[in-house]
C-alpha cells in the first residue's frame, strides 16, 4: 500500500465526514456512565445510547446517526482487564465507530458504504477483505457477491456455533427476548506471515484474519418462545474499532504500535527511565491512563464499591506496573496532559476535565504509594513459601483488606509468576468480613413485606405534597413484627399501610414523617415512615389507645413543625450542590445525603478537604440564592425531556419513565421526589458547621437552615463573647487579645527553656563525676527527676563532650512515665550501639525506643523496674565489649 499513513484523529474525522456526506447526523460520544440503564456498569457498546429507540420507547430527530463512542470493558460480564498489555487488541477503553439506521436504510446500503469507505476512501486493497454472514442470510450473501463483486471463497456463511437455535458469531439480539437479526463481520487478511486460519476455521483465533467492522440488520422480534417476527421498520447498527482500523491504515500489526498509543508509550517510557518500548508495562500504563482520565471527566472518582472500585482496580494495576519499572514516586497523573493532546479535540469533556483528572490521580497515587512497597513485600513473601503455586485466599484477601490489592491485581502479579490464587478461599474470608459487618451493624430496619401482600395492594398515593392532614384514609394493612395481622390493640407496635397518606416515607435521604393517624376510638402515633417495597408508605409507631382493624378509616396529620424544618434542610441541599459544583468543579455529584428536622448531611465526591476560603465561597453563593427569593418550580417530564431540560440525575440513581423536576431559580434543576419550600427565601440562612472526609474520594459537609442556623450562630457569638470576657476585653478586641496572650506564652516557654537548659547544665557537671570506667570508656546511667526528652538530649550531647569515651543513658520521669536518651561518643564507638543499650533498659520497663548507633531515645515506664534497668547498664557495657 503507497496510500500515505493517516493518523488517529485523521482517520477518526474521516469517518464521521463520509457518513456526514451519506445523510447521517453526527451525534457526540455518550458518557461512559449509562444514563438511566442500571443493567449496565458502563457503556461497552455503540448501541447503549440508541438502546430505547431501538426498543421503541424513544423517538430521535433523524433516522441516520453516525458517532464514535467512548467504550469501557474492565468490568461485569464484559470484562478485557487480564489481557489489557499481554495481547495486541485488548484494551479496557477503546473507541467504537458506528453508523445507524433507524427504520430507514438497510443490508444493501450499509454494505455498500462500508465498502466505499474501505477501499476507496482509505483504499484498503480489496483482495484484503473477506466477510462473513449468517447461514441463512441469503440477501446478505447476494449483496457481497453480486453488488459489492466478492468472490465466494471470501463470503463465509457462519451456523449457530455457540450450541443453541441463533447462538451465532453472526446472529446479534439484544437480549433473550426483542430485536435481533443476523450480521455481516468484515475481515482483514493480514497475509500468510501471520498465523491464522479465515472465520469459521479451527485456526479462526490466530492473528491473520482480524475482524474490523460488524454490520448489525436488526429484522426480527424474537418471542419468548424462540419465533422469530419481521420487524416493521429493520434497523442497522454498525460497529469498528477505532484502534484496529488504524492499526492496518498505519500498516502495523498491534493496536500499541498506532500513533496514538505510541506517544502515550513513549512519555510513560520517559516518566518510568524505561528505554524498551516493547515492555508490556509500559503497553498497560498508556492503556489504563485513557480508561482512567476518561472514566473520573464523566464523573467517577476512585472508591472501594461500584464504578469507582473499578476505576480504582484500573488505577492500582497502572500504579504496581509502574513499581515493577522502579516508579516510587507519583507518575502515572502526568500522562493525561499527553492524553489531552491527543484527544482532547474530539472530546471536550476530557479538555475540560483535565485538570480534574490530574488531581484525582495523583491523590489516588499517593494514597496508594503509602501502602504499595509493605504490600509487594507481603505478597514476595507468601509466593516464596507456598508450596502448590496457589496464593492462599486468606492472604490474597489481607492483601486486599490491608494493603488495598484487588483481587485481580494480586492474580495479576501470581500470573507473572506461573501462579494462581485460591479465590474461593478469598471469597470466603470476604464473606466472613462482612458477616461480621452484619452482625455488628444490626439495628433492626429492613422491613420486608410478604410477596402475597404485596401482589394484593395499590401503591400509596402520596398527598403531602399539598396537604399535611387528610381525612378517610384507609388501612389497607397492619404489621407487627413484619406479619400481616387483622387487628392492633392499645401498646402495640405496628406499621400501618394505608391507600393515601400524607406522610411523606423515608427516601432520597430525607427522613420519614412523624404525626397522628386517628380513628374515631383510637390514636396511633407514627413515629417513622418508611417506603416499603418501593410503593408503600409504612407508617412505624404505636397504638396510644383504642383498637385498630385493617379497613378502618383513619384522619392523619402530619408533624407541621418538623416537616416545615426538614424542607428546609432538603432544598438547602440543592443549592448546596449547585454551589459546590461552582466553587469545585463540575466531577463534584451527591453521594448520599440525610435530610433532617435539625440539620443536613450532603456526601459529595471530591479528593481533598476544601480550604476555609471554598467553604466560605459555597456558604456565600448559597445564601445568595436564598436572598434571591426564587421560586420552587415543580414540573414532571420523561426522562430525556428533564435531562434536555437541565435536570441533573444524581450519580447511580434508577429514574422511571416519567420523573418530578425540581428547579429552584437558574443554578439549581434536578430531579427530586422530595417536599421542598416554596421559594429560597424560606430558608432564611444557611451555615456550615463542618466538613470533613468519609471515605477515599468523598467528602462531607453538615449544615444547618432557618431557626437552627440562627440559633448556631447565636451560640457561636455568645462561645466569642465569653472568651472575649475571659480574657478582660471585648469581642471586637479579642483578636488583639489573643496575639498578645500568644506571645506571651511563647515568651514564658522560652524562659522555661533556658531555665531548663540551665539546670541540665549545672545538673551535667555534677553527674560528669558520677561515671564508670570500664576497659578505658566512660559509663554513666542515672534518673533525673522533671527532665523533658529536649533537655535530655542537651545534657547527653554536653556529657558525650564532657566524658570523650562514653556511652551515656539518662532518663526524665514526670508523672509516672519515663523518656530515655542514649548516647556512644567516641573510641566506644563502632563496639557499642546506642539503640542496642537504649532498647534493653526501655524493654525492661515495658517502653520501646531505636535510633543511630551514636545516639537514640524512647520511652516507657517510671519506677523501680527503672532503677535497675539504669543500674544493669554497666553490665550491659561491659559484656559487650567482652563480645
Amino acid at each position: 500500500m503507497n496510500t500515505p499513513v493517516k493518523t488517529t484523529s485523521e482517520i477518526r474525522r474521516d469517518f464521521l465526514d463520509f457518513f456526514a456526506s451519506k445523510g447521517h447526523t453526527i451525534v457526540p460520544s455518550a458518557p461512559l456512565v449509562p444514563g438511566n440503564d442500571p443493567t449496565l456498569l458502563f457503556t461497552n457498546s455503540g448501541m447503549v445510547q440508541f438502546k430505547d429507540v431501538f426498543l421503541g420507547a424513544e423517538k430521535r430527530s433523524y433516522v441516520r446517526a453516525a458517532d464514535v463512542q467512548r467504550c469501557l470493558r474492565a468490568g461485569g460480564k464484559h470484562n478485557d482487564l487480564d489481557s489489557v498489555g499481554y495481547t495486541a487488541r485488548h484494551h479496557t477503553f477503546f473507541e467504537m465507530l458506528g453508523n445507524w439506521s433507524f427504520g430507514d436504510y438497510f443490508k444493501k446500503d450499509a454494505i455498500a458504504w462500508a465498502w466505499e469507505l474501505l477501499t476507496e476512501v482509505w483504499k484498503l486493497p480489496k483482495e484484503r477483505l473477506l466477510a462473513t454472514v449468517y447461514h441463512t442470510d441469503d440477501e446478505a450473501y447476494a449483496i457481497w457477491r453480486d453488488d459489492i463483486g466478492l468472490p465466494e471463497d471470501r463470503i463465509i456463511r457462519i451456523g449457530d456455533n455457540k450450541g443453541a437455535p441463533f447462538a451465532s458469531d453472526n446472529f446479534w439480539q439484544m437480549a433473550d427476548t426483542g430485536p435481533c437479526g443476523p450480521c455481516s463481520e468484515i475481515f482483514y487478511d493480514h497475509g500468510p506471515s501471520h498465523f491464522g486460519g479465515p472465520p469459521g476455521s479451527p485456526d479462526e483465533d490466530g492473528d491473520r484474519y482480524i475482524e474490523i467492522w460488524n454490520n448489525v440488520f436488526m429484522q426480527f422480534d424474537r418471542g419468548a418462545d424462540g419465533t422469530l417476527t419481521p420487524l416493521p421498520a429493520p434497523c442497522v447498527d454498525t460497529g469498528m474499532g477505532l484502534e484496529r482500523i488504524t492499526a492496518i491504515l498505519q500498516h502495523v500489526h498491534s493496536n500499541y504500535e498506532i500513533d496514538l498509543f505510541q506517544a502515550l508509550i513513549k512519555h510513560a517510557s520517559r516518566l518510568t527511565g524505561t528505554a524498551d518500548l516493547e515492555n508490556k508495562s509500559l503497553r498497560v500504563i498508556a492503556d489504563h491512563i485513557r480508561a482512567c482520565a476518561f472514566l473520573i471527566v464523566d464523573g467517577v472518582l476512585p472508591s472501594n464499591e461500584g464504578r469507582g472500585y473499578v476505576l480504582r482496580r484500573i488505577i492500582r494495576r497502572a500504579l504496581r506496573h509502574g513499581w515493577m519499572l522502579g516508579v516510587r514516586e507519583p507518575f502515572f497523573h502526568k500522562l493525561v496532559a499527553t492524553l489531552d493532546e491527543l484527544m482532547g479535540e474530539a472530546y471536550p469533556v476530557l479538555r475540560e476535565g483535565r485538570a480534574t483528572a490530574e488531581r484525582a490521580l495523583k491523590a489516588e497515587e499517593e494514597r496508594f504509594a503509602e501502602t504499595l512497597d509493605s504490600g509487594m513485600k507481603i505478597f514476595e513473601d507468601v509466593a516464596g513459601r507456598v508450596g502448590d503455586n496457589v496464593i492462599p485466599g486468606v492472604d490474597a484477601f489481607r492483601l486486599y483488606d490491608t494493603y488495598g490489592f484487588p483481587l485481580d491485581l494480586t492474580q495479576d502479579m501470581a500470573r507473572e509468576r506461573g501462579m494462581s490464587v485460591d479465590v474461593a478461599g478469598f471469597d470466603a474470608a470476604m464473606e466472613h468480613q462482612k458477616e461480621t459487618a452484619r452482625a455488628a451493624g444490626k439495628f433492626g430496619g429492613g422491613v420486608q413485606l410478604p410477596a402475597d401482600l404485596v401482589a394484593k395492594l395499590a401503591p400509596t398515593v402520596f398527598l403531602g405534597y399539598d396537604e399535611l392532614a387528610a381525612g378517610s384514609l384507609q388501612v389497607l394493612a397492619l404489621l407487627k413484627d413484619g406479619k400481616p395481622v387483622e387487628v392492633a390493640e392499645a401498646g402495640d407496635d405496628a406499621i400501618v399501610i394505608l391507600d393515601r397518606t400524607p406522610f411523606y416515607a423515608e427516601s432520597g435521604g430525607q427522613v420519614g414523617d412523624t404525626g397522628d393517624l386517628d380513628g374515631v376510638e383510637s390514636r396511633f402515633n407514627v413515629s417513622d415512615t418508611l417506603k416499603l417495597a418501593g410503593q408503600f408508605h409504612g407508617h412505624a409507631g404505636r397504638l396510644q389507645f383504642g383498637r385498630l382493624r385493617v379497613g378502618d378509616h383513619l384522619r392523619g396529620e402530619v408533624d407541621a413543625s418538623r416537616r416545615g424544618a426538614t424542607i428546609l434542610n432538603h432544598s438547602a441541599t440543592h443549592l448546596l450542590h449547585a454551589a459546590l459544583r461552582n466553587v469545585l468543579g463540575t466531577h463534584v455529584q451527591q453521594k448520599g445525603s440525610l435530610v433532617a428536622p435539625d440539620r443536613l448531611r450532603f456526601d459529595f465526591s471530591h479528593f481533598q478537604p476544601m480550604t476555609a476560603a471554598e467553604l466560605a465561597e459555597v456558604e456565600r453563593r448559597v445564601n445568595a440564592e436564598v436572598r434571591a427569593n426564587h421560586e420552587g418550580e415543580v414540573r414532571h417530564m420523561g426522562m430525556q425531556e428533564a435531562l434536555d431540560f437541565g435536570a441533573m440525575a444524581l450519580f447511580g440513581e434508577k429514574y422511571g419513565e416519567h420523573v418530578r423536576v425540581l428547579r429552584f431559580g437558574p443554578t439549581s434543576t434536578e430531579l427530586c421526589g422530595g417536599t421542598h419550600v416554596g421559594r429560597t427565601g424560606d430558608i432564611g440562612l444557611f451555615k456550615i458547621v463542618s466538613e470533613g472526609g468519609v471515605s477515599a474520594g468523598v467528602r462531607r459537609i453538615e449544615a444547618v437552615t432557618g431557626q437552627g442556623a440562627l440559633d448556631f450562630v447565636a451560640d457561636e457569638e455568645h462561645r466569642l463573647h465569653e472568651a472575649a470576657h475571659l480574657l478582660g476585653g471585648n469581642a471586637a478586641d479579642l483578636s488583639g487579645k489573643l496575639h498578645a496572650l500568644l506571645d506571651r506564652q511563647k515568651k514564658l516557654e522560652r524562659e522555661v527553656e533556658a531555665l531548663k537548659a540551665k539546670a541540665a547544665s549545672n545538673a551535667t557537671g555534677d553527674l560528669a563525676a558520677q561515671a564508670q570506667e570500664i576497659a578505658g570508656i566512660k559509663v554513666l546511667a542515672v534518673r533525673l527527676e522533671g527532665f523533658d526528652a529536649k533537655a535530655l538530649r542537651d545534657a547527653v550531647d554536653r556529657l558525650k563532650q564532657q566524658l570523650g569515651d562514653a556511652v551515656v543513658v539518662l532518663a526524665g520521669t514526670e508523672g509516672g512515665k519515663a523518656a530515655l536518651v542514649a548516647g556512644v561518643s567516641g573510641a566506644a564507638l563502632g563496639k557499642v550501639k546506642a539503640g542496642d543499650v537504649l532498647g534493653e533498659v526501655a524493654r525492661r520497663i515495658n517502653g520501646k525506643g531505636g535510633g543511630r548507633p551514636d545516639m537514640a531515645q524512647g520511652g516507657g515506664e517510671d519506677g523501680p523496674a527503672l532503677v535497675a534497668a539504669l543500674e544493669g547498664v554497666p553490665t550491659r557495657v561491659r559484656e559487650t565489649l567482652q563480645a
